[in-house]
This record gives C-alpha cells, sequence and structure tokens, in this order.
C-alpha cells in the first residue's frame, strides 16, 4: 500500500505529458481547409511539400499549423473613384477569389494569413481606378458596364497572378453618380429616346406614303392598259352579253325598241 502512491504519481504525470503530445501533435483539418506546416527546428514554413489536406493530421509537437480557407470567397469592396472629365463616382465592387492550392505554403510565407488586406484589396482598388478613369459618366451609367467590369477583372488579374492569389470574377454591383449628373444623363437619354421614336414615326409615315404612291401607280398602269385594249368591236359584244343575260332574268320585264347610239338594244321597263 505504501509502494502505490510512489509507482501512481510517475503514471499519472507521464500520461499527463503524453495528452499535452498528442493534443499538441493532432490537428486536423476542416472542409474546405488546408494547412500550412511550419517546422519549428526544420527550415521554417514547408514550400516545397503540399498542403495538408482535409481529416486528421499528426505533427511534432514543437511544429504548428496555420488553417487557410481554400474555397471561393468573396470580398465586396466600396471605393471612390473619379472619370475621365474628374467627377467623383462611388463604386461598389465583389471579387470572387480562392488562394492557390499549389502555392499555399509560399502565400503564407510571403504574404501572410492577411494576403487579402495586403495584396487582393489594393490591387482591386488600384485597378478599378485606372479603368473607370477611362469614361465618362454617362458610359459607366449607361452602355459600358460590362466592359468596365471585364476590363477591371482583367487590371487586377495582372497584379495578382504572381501573388499566388486564384481571381474567378470580378463583379460591378453598382456605379453611384453625383445627383445633379445622374439628372442630366436621364434627361438626356429620355430626349434621345423620344427622338428616336419621332424619326421611326417619320420613317413609317414615309413609307406608308410610298406604299399608296405605288399603289395608285399600279391602278393607273392597269387601267391604261386596259383602256389600250378595249376597242369598239369589244364593247359591243359586251353589252350585247349584258344584254341577253338581263333578258333572261325571271326578275325583269325587258323592252326593246330600236337601238342605242352604239347599235346596242335599248333596255325598258326593269322592275
Amino acid at each position: 500500500m505504501e509502494r502505490l502512491p510512489k509507482v501512481a504519481i510517475p503514471a499519472i504525470i507521464a500520461a499527463i505529458v503524453l495528452i499535452i503530445i498528442l493534443a499538441k501533435s493532432a490537428v486536423t483539418v476542416e472542409s474546405g481547409q488546408a494547412g500550412v506546416l511550419y517546422k519549428t527546428f526544420g527550415g521554417g514554413v514547408v514550400t516545397d511539400e503540399p498542403a495538408l489536406g482535409e481529416g486528421f493530421h499528426l505533427i511534432a509537437p514543437w511544429n504548428r499549423v496555420f488553417i487557410y480557407e481554400v474555397r471561393q470567397q468573396e470580398i465586396l469592396d466600396k471605393m471612390s473613384v473619379l472619370s475621365s472629365n474628374g467627377l467623383d463616382i462611388k463604386l461598389e465592387a465583389s471579387v470572387w477569389f480562392q488562394p492557390a492550392y499549389e502555392n499555399l505554403g509560399k502565400l503564407h510565407q510571403e504574404k501572410g494569413e492577411q494576403y487579402k488586406e495586403r495584396i487582393l484589396l489594393p490591387a482591386i482598388r488600384s485597378a478599378a481606378r485606372s479603368v473607370v478613369g477611362r469614361y465618362t459618366p454617362e458610359q459607366l451609367y449607361s452602355s459600358k458596364r460590362d466592359a468596365i467590369q471585364q476590363e477591371i477583372f482583367e487590371e487586377t488579374q495582372k497584379f495578382v497572378k504572381d501573388q499566388y492569389i486564384q481571381l474567378n470574377e470580378v463583379l460591378v454591383r453598382d456605379v453611384t453618380l453625383p445627383a445633379t449628373i445622374k439628372d442630366a444623363i436621364e434627361r438626356k437619354l429620355r430626349q434621345e429616346q423620344e427622338s428616336l421614336e419621332y424619326e421611326f414615326r417619320l420613317v413609317t409615315a414615309s413609307k406608308e406614303a410610298e406604299k399608296v404612291i405605288i399603289e395608285a401607280q399600279g391602278k393607273a398602269d392597269a387601267n391604261r392598259i386596259l383602256s389600250a385594249s378595249l376597242t369598239d368591236k369589244i364593247l359591243q359584244d359586251k353589252g350585247i352579253e349584258a344584254t341577253v343575260k338581263l333578258s333572261e332574268s325571271s326578275n325583269s320585264k325587258v323592252i326593246v325598241i330600236g337601238s342605242g347610239d352604239s347599235g346596242l338594244p335599248i333596255i325598258l321597263g326593269n322592275q
């Protein structure tokens, strides 16, 4: 009984030390994450090996693991930029990105865990100022939104392509102009729309007039051709045919007396 405490105390101490070592050695990487291994006595950040993937890992207790989100992420940034004529424009842009998985160790070593604030945000702001400065407020407000978005993406890509960041998309969510400029642009757009509608009505009326003229010309040509083809003999024959048909009608009472100036019978007494 006297020897039991002497044996138990070292065992308890050993168990505690073992638990501490295991706690320091066990690393769990969650879904959508990756770990960068830092070897305290082995050269620091490991850059020549793949990052630690999802799941449970055992490391030396004196080493550390830095966890990074490797799924696509989003940064929403609001900034003030100048148009080509020096007007202050409020721009709201959303950036979709993720760290380059195969270079996660280099990203941690060279840029650190604050790489979004150190690299990505300054890049998107610089690109937005450069691109917006090429356009007028009217272009920003109306027709050039898609082009501006694509150009900002391309400019940002130039900044981050060697920074171990994968840029997926840049979306321009909102462009806010000074109220007076916005009102002036909207008035101009309304006037242009009204002008286009008026021009359309003029073109439509002109085409309708041309259609009427063409139809009238066709009728005149048809009448002229018909008149040229009608001889006295043909007219007389047609008159006789019509007279015969009238005389055969049960609803008519025909009296023929003499003949008309053209040699046709005169029909009287139709009822």
